[in-house]
C-alpha cells in the first residue's frame, strides 16, 4: 500500500510546506502550520470543474459592459444588510458571514429568504441540519409561501451541478466547514477541504451570475475558520457579532468589493428571530445613568452613518504599584496617548490611578473623534465633576492638547439636535463654512481641551 505524502499547511495564508515550521515564511505568523494529506495531483487532460468559464481570451470594451445600478443588485429586504453590503446583494458575488455559534447566522439567511423568495428562486444548502429542522426553525421565523429548496448535502461538486441545473437566483450554503470535495483526502473542516470548497463556489457564482452567500464558523481567536486564502477569494466579508447575554448584534464588513467597510448593520435578537434597529443611538443611550461623574456621549461615524455612544471612565486609587489601564470598545494605545496628553498639558496626575474605560452597548469606537469624549470622561471622573446629561462632544486630540477638525460635521450636530442634545463641543476648526444658528442646539468650538473642559 502507498504510503501517503503528508504537507503542512498555514491556516492562515494557505501557504505549503514539506515539513513543520514554527513561523510562516509568507505571512510571518507564529505556530500556524498544521498536518493535512497532499491532495492527489490530476491529470493534465483532465477538465476540471474549477475552470473559469466566465473568462475570456477576447478584449471586451468597458464602454460595452452592463453594469446597471438595479438590474446587478437584488434587495434582501433587509435594509440594515442592504447598508453593509454598499446598496444590495451584487449578482455573481461570493459573501461570507462569519460569526459566533448561535449568533444568528443561519437565522438572518433564513430570514432573507422569506423576502427574496416572493419574487425570487432560492436555495438554501445545509450541511449540518436536516430539511425538517430547517422547516421547523422558518415556522418559527413566519417564512411561508416563498420560492424557497432546502438541499441537505455535503458534497460541493455534487451542490455545484445541482446549482447549475437548477439555476437558482440566490444559493446559500449552511456552511462551508461541512462540505467536502471526495477528490481530496482530508476531512471536512481542514484547511484544504475549506480553500477548495470556497474557490468552487465562486467559480460557480461567477460562471451562473448567481450570488452565493456562505456561512463560515469562527475559532478560538474570533477569525473565520479556514486559511485567510478563503477571504480573499470571496467578495465580501461580513462579521456578525454580539454577546450570548445581550439582545443586540451588530454586522460589520471587513471586506466589500462593492461597497464601504465602514457602513454596519444594527439588529435585535426576538423569539420571532433578528428585527433591525433603525436608530442605533436611542438603543446605546437606553438606560444611561444621570448626574453620574465619568459618563460623556460620544458622537461618531460609521460609515455615512451618526451614532451616539456612552463613554463610561472610571478613576480609582491602585492598590498595586503598577496601576491597571483597562479599555473595552476603545483602542488601549489610544488610551495610554489620551492620558499622556491629559497629564502633559493639564497637569493631571494618573500615576498611581487605575483607569478604566468602557462603551456601553458593545459598540467599538475607532473613530478618531471619539478622543475628546473619552478625555471628557477621564477628567470628569478623576475630578469627579459631572457632566450634563445634555451635552454631546467630538473631536481628535492632537499631542499638543490641540482638538482637531472631524469630519460629517452637519449630520452629527443634527443627529445630537434629533435626539435632545442641548450643547455640542466640536473643535472650532470644523465651523469654518457652517451657520451654527441653523441648529437647535448649541454649537460649541474649542481649539484645545482646556477650552473643552471648561464647557464642563
Amino acid at each position: 500500500m502507498a504510503k501517503v505524502r503528508s504537507v503542512y499547511i498555514c491556516r492562515e495564508c494557505g501557504y505549503e510546506s514539506a515539513k513543520w515550521n514554527g513561523k510562516c515564511p509568507e505571512c510571518g505568523q507564529w505556530n500556524t502550520f498544521e498536518e493535512s494529506e497532499a491532495a492527489p495531483v490530476k491529470a493534465a487532460s483532465s477538465k476540471s470543474r474549477s475552470t473559469a468559464v466566465y473568462s475570456s481570451d477576447s478584449i471586451l470594451s468597458l464602454d460595452r459592459i452592463d453594469s446597471d445600478y438595479h438590474e446587478t443588485r437584488y434587495s434582501t429586504g433587509l435594509t440594515e444588510l442592504d447598508r453593509v453590503l454598499g446598496g444590495g446583494l451584487v449578482k455573481g458575488s461570493l459573501v461570507l458571514l462569519g460569526g459566533e455559534p448561535g449568533i444568528g447566522k443561519s437565522t438572518l439567511l433564513l430570514q432573507i429568504c422569506k423576502h427574496l423568495g416572493k419574487n425570487k428562486t432560492v436555495l438554501y444548502v445545509s450541511g449540518e441540519e436536516s430539511a425538517r429542522q430547517i422547516k421547523l426553525r422558518a415556522d418559527r421565523l413566519g417564512v411561508k409561501d416563498v420560492s424557497l429548496g432546502i438541499l441537505a448535502k455535503n458534497d460541493a461538486e455534487a451542490i455545484c451541478t445541482t446549482i447549475e441545473k437548477e439555476k437558482p437566483d440566490v444559493a446559500i450554503i449552511d456552511s462551508i466547514q461541512t462540505m467536502s470535495i471526495a477528490g481530496i483526502n482530508s476531512s471536512q473542516g481542514s484547511i484544504s477541504q475549506v480553500r477548495e470548497c470556497t474557490n468552487l463556489f465562486m467559480h460557480t457564482a461567477k460562471n451562473m451570475e448567481i450570488p452565493v452567500f456562505i456561512v463560515g464558523h469562527v475559532n478560538k481567536d474570533g477569525a473565520i475558520a479556514g486559511p485567510k486564502v478563503m477571504e480573499h477569494i470571496v467578495d465580501a466579508v461580513l462579521y456578525f457579532e454580539g454577546q450570548q447575554n445581550m439582545s443586540y448584534r451588530i454586522l460589520r464588513a471587513e471586506k466589500n468589493r462593492f461597497g464601504s467597510t465602514n457602513e454596519i448593520g444594527v439588529f435585535e435578537m426576538n423569539d420571532d428571530g433578528l428585527s433591525q434597529v433603525a436608530n442605533p443611538s436611542e438603543m446605546l443611550l437606553a438606560g444611561r445613568p444621570w448626574n453620574v461623574s465619568g459618563n460623556c456621549v460620544a458622537c461618531v461615524i460609521e460609515g455615512t452613518r451618526p451614532i451616539l455612544a456612552e463613554v463610561q471612565a472610571l478613576v480609582a486609587k491602585s492598590a498595586f504599584s503598577a496601576p491597571r489601564r483597562t479599555s473595552s470598545g476603545f483602542d488601549y494605545n489610544r488610551l495610554y496617548l489620551i492620558l499622556a496628553v491629559l497629564e502633559k498639558r493639564c497637569g493631571l496626575f494618573f500615576g498611581g490611578l487605575d483607569v478604566y474605560i468602557n462603551i456601553v452597548g458593545g459598540l467599538w469606537l475607532d473613530d478618531p473623534s471619539a478622543d475628546l469624549p473619552i478625555a471628557m470622561a477621564l477628567y470628569s471622573s478623576v475630578t469627579d465633576k459631572m457632566i450634563s446629561d445634555k451635552i454631546t462632544a467630538f473631536g481628535e486630540i492632537g499631542l499638543g492638547g490641540e482638538v482637531r477638525s472631524a469630519s460629517y460635521i452637519k449630520q452629527r450636530i443634527a443627529e445630537a439636535e434629533r435626539l435632545g442634545f442641548e450643547k455640542c463641543i466640536v473643535p472650532s476648526q470644523s465651523l469654518k463654512n457652517i451657520d451654527t444658528k441653523k441648529f437647535g442646539v448649541k454649537v460649541i468650538g474649542v481649539s484645545n481641551i482646556k477650552q473643552a473642559f471648561a464647557e464642563i
